[in-house]
């Protein structure tokens, strides 16, 4: 586990590994992060977005969070956010953290 990031960071669980080079530096650097396979989440919810929608302010609506529009990437095979509110009447899953077990409400 990795100190250095908060709990609700994409980057918590995201091991560090440090680097030595020809001169003996190390350098520590955070290892690739996998974006996890979207059968991994439970939905609890669907936003249908519309004309204006950003990611930021959803997330703050389903999840009380902002910064946590990577949960809604992750949750729905996004590699950039902005694309998922990008087309007018796209379904975003809202879903529990990965991991979380949950029965399916949608």
């Amino acid at each position: 586990m990795n100190s250095t990031f908060l709990a609700t960071s994409r980057y918590f669980s995201t091991e560090t590994a440090v680097l030595e080079d020809e001169n003996g530096q190390s350098v520590r650097y955070l290892r690739r992060r996998f974006v996890p396979p979207t059968e991994r989440f439970v939905t609890v919810g669907v936003h249908v977005v519309t004309e204006g929608d950003r990611l930021d302010n959803v997330t703050a609506r389903y999840l009380g969070d902002p910064e946590q529009f990577w949960r809604l990437c992750d949750a729905n095979g996004a590699l950039r956010p902005a694309e998922l509110t990008e087309s007018v009447g796209v379904r975003l899953r809202i879903t529990l953290p990965e991991g979380i077990p949950g029965m399916p409400h949608v």
